[in-house]
């Protein structure tokens, strides 16, 4: 594959150069001892993985070893997961080593905003980069229909209640739900940012129109069908889950459900195709499994579970990335996704860049498309190190998982070698193993130190344990999340947040949810503009909303919104298409 130098070009330039020599579906199948029926192909460079076929045939074969790839508390400008999980899937390729990565799909709200489409950076990226970055094989439009169809339903089912007489009820052989039209607790979603959607009115016009009521929008990869499609083991399971939604609740309290309004089933065929996983390939040429996408500071923030149970059957090492920082990401990987699957972590990364560390340490806040500040390249020990709290914090909280950390330091051009020496002498003081990586800007030969370090951190034993047992009441399990992760001195709740733990402490079937817990990325508070390690505060829950289909409690923690803004400069202003080849370009 030709290789642009990043330096001097950007990521869909490198992308479109190394796309003109990249393995075709067929090529990556036979590598991976794939059968013919197993593969999907939609065209030469993506296809689907039959995850039933896959798993019915190698079912008896050990797993590989498990890695996840997580960061200390980001900046806005992010600090590299994605393309460290790239590069170190390159690096471990050229160590010989038959690597897997699993990554999320990437939401178009962010990809057309300020993020970009997170399919890395430089010369550690998952191509082809416009079908990684514009709706790849469908799943997310499978996952807005479904969940629209749900608000479909309790909506139409709305309208012919109030309107229908009881007669007409029974001869449609419908019972009356009694449906609150002021209590339902799904919105419809779409996947873009839209702020003007977050709060709207629907029903306007004659009884025809439906009934008159506020709802909202939220972005796709917030659904809980998008969820459900992490945490899925299977069809069966998936059917399930999608028949336990909440989405409303009657007059007396009583939750409605997507089984209760006849919708389930058909919002499972909707997500008939999508629930097998979608094979790409890095830069350089390794297997990737790209599958499912929430968020995980508004979800649970993992690619899915179906994805990682097919490529560890098929390779001996299988990196997969949480979203954002180990205190939202890799505690949802650690308590949820793991629990969830029953596979076992054999060690785990946390990204770290120079330029977070001076953030934590008190240098002016990056924001996104603004210049950086001079201060960001110029050598300063004393914010590193004060920034180092923040990492030595997130290296702990692994610990507590009994597993292995590994401390990534993303190197920049302009880290100096002194800080790069001092963040090596602090987190191995803090018993992590530690690796400079380079792959950004050299790609595999870039992660090779970072790749040993992993190899060897896989190599050892280890002692992993969940945070929390099931049995553990809800405000008990928020309590110790925001202690034990977080650095809280204890939890505060809203009253009506209060009202609804208190009722679901007392259902035995909410005890055996998970607790998957919603806060900014951008802090180990609830407060984004608080840096560092926070001292004496108390993490405050507003809100707390079931989410019975993917097997969640959600307590929500500071001002959250499930609907992202657009920003005045976003990314969609760069994005165009060249009409006489037909590729994009301005993507990142």
């Amino acid at each position: 594959m030709a290789k642009l130098d990043p330096t001097r070009y950007q990521d869909w330039e490198i992308a479109e150069a190394a796309e003109e020599g990249m393995k075709t579906v067929y090529q990556l199948a036979e590598e991976l001892g794939l059968e013919k029926e197993e593969l999907l192909p939609h065209g030469h460079y993506v296809a689907k993985v039959d995850y039933k076929k896959v798993l019915g045939r190698l079912g008896g074969r050990p797993d590989g070893k498990y890695i996840n790839v997580t960061a200390i508390t980001p900046t806005p400008l992010g600090e590299g997961k994605s393309t460290t999980t790239m590069g170190l899937t390159q690096g471990m390729g050229l160590r010989d080593k038959r690597v897997f990565a699993t990554l999320r799909q990437p939401s178009g709200g962010p990809t057309m905003n300020v993020k970009g489409s997170a399919a890395g950076g430089g010369l550690s990226q998952c191509i082809p980069l416009t079908a990684f970055s514009l709706g790849l094989t469908g799943d997310i439009n499978a996952v807005m229909n479904a969940h629209n169809l749900a608000m479909v339903a309790v909506t139409s089912r709305l309208q012919h209640e109030f309107n229908a007489s009881d007669a007409f009820m029974k001869r449609r052989g419908l019972e009356r739900l009694n449906i609150d039209p002021r209590n339902v607790e799904m919105k419809w979603i779409i996947d873009f940012c839209a702020q003007a959607l977050r709060n709207i009115v629907i029903g306007l016009g004659t009884r025809r129109d439906g009934l008159m009521m506020a709802s909202g929008f939220a972005i796709a990869v917030s659904s809980e069908v998008m969820a459900i499609l992490a945490m899925a083991r299977d069809l069966a399971d998936m059917r399930k889950r999608m028949g336990r939604i909440v989405v409303a609740y009657d007059k007396r309290g009583k939750a409605i459900t997507t089984e209760d309004l006849g919708v389930a089933g058909a919002m499972t065929a909707w997500m008939l195709e999508a629930i097998n996983p979608n094979l790409m390939q890095t830069l350089e040429g390794q297997p990737v499994f790209v599958h499912a996408g929430p968020f995980a500071n508004i979800a649970v923030g993992q690619s899915s579970i179906i994805a990682d149970r097919v490529a560890l059957k098929l390779a001996d090492y299988v990196i997969t990335e949480s979203g954002f920082a180990v205190d939202i990401g890799f505690e949802k990987f650690w308590n949820i996704k793991c629990r969830e699957s029953g596979l076992v972590p054999n060690c785990a990364v946390v990204v770290a860049t120079i330029r977070a560390l001076k953030c934590h340490g008190g240098a002016p806040l990056p924001l996104p498309g603004q210049p950086l500040d001079e201060a960001y390249t110029r050598e300063n020990l004393k914010w590193v190190e004060k920034g180092c709290e923040n990492l030595i914090h997130h290296v702990n909280t692994i610990k507590k998982a009994g597993i292995n950390p590994v401390v990534c330091i993303n190197a920049f051009h302009t880290d100096t070698e002194n800080e790069i020496k001092l963040v090596r002498r602090l987190a191995e003081g803090a018993g992590a193993r530690v690796a400079v990586s380079t792959h950004w800007q050299h790609g595999g030969e870039g992660a090779l130190e970072l790749a040993d370090a992993v190899i060897e951190a896989c190599d050892e034993p280890n002692d992993f344990k969940f945070l929390y047992g099931l049995e553990t009441p809800l405000r008990k399990r928020v309590e110790l999340i925001a202690r034990e992760v977080y650095g809280a001195d204890g939890v505060e709740y809203s009253p009506e947040a209060l009202d609804k733990i208190k009722r679901m402490e007392k259902d035995p079937e909410m005890q055996k949810l998970g607790t998957c817990m919603v806060k900014t990325h951008l802090s180990l508070s609830d407060d984004p503009l608080v840096k560092g390690v926070p001292k004496g505060w108390n993490l405050f829950v507003r809100d707390v909303l079931t989410y019975g289909g993917a097997g969640f409690v959600v307590p929500v923690a500071g001002q959250i919104s499930l609907m992202p803004g657009t920003a005045a400069t976003p990314a969609f202003m760069k994005v165009d298409v060249d009409v006489d080849s037909g590729k994009v370009k301005g993507l990142f």
